[in-house]
């Protein structure tokens, strides 16, 4: 995939999810309320407003070619790239799933021992420290 079509993409998916959470945050009054303030769903409402006004402008500037992203060619992630987004993911789910079979001390702990020795590379010295004082401090 290109950086230009990962643009288009990013635009159109944030604007899908901004369309949805207006919908949802609009089961709350999004306007002022007399002698209260702002309604419950006034904030993510309107926040979601400008979201989508800026997924627009980027589909905009991206038809016109007006970004250097919307005109760049090159790949958008190389091999290694991918290959540390889908560990982290991983790693991520792991401790999702972990957090109910173990609690969420021992599997942050794993966690932080697992990405900061075997994914970041750092010093057994380091990454025991981290690992442990972390959850517990």
């Amino acid at each position: 995939m290109t950086v230009r079509a990962a643009e288009l993409m990013m635009a159109i998916l944030m604007g899908v999810l901004s369309l949805f959470l207006m919908w949802k945050s609009a089961e709350l009054p999004v306007g002022w309320i007399k002698g209260k303030g702002p309604g419950g769903g006034a904030w993510p409402f309107w926040l979601s407003v400008v979201m989508l006004g800026c997924c627009i402008a980027t589909a905009v500037r991206w038809f016109a070619r007006q970004t250097p992203e919307s005109r760049s060619t090159e790949q958008y992630m190389d091999r290694t790239t991918v290959q540390i987004n889908a560990i982290t993911v991983g790693s991520l789910v792991a401790l999702l799933a972990l957090t109910h079979v173990i609690g969420m001390y021992f599997a942050t702990m794993l966690f932080l021992l697992f990405y900061l020795r075997f994914v970041g590379r750092h010093a057994w010295l380091l990454t025991i420290s981290i690992s442990l004082g972390l959850p517990i401090g």
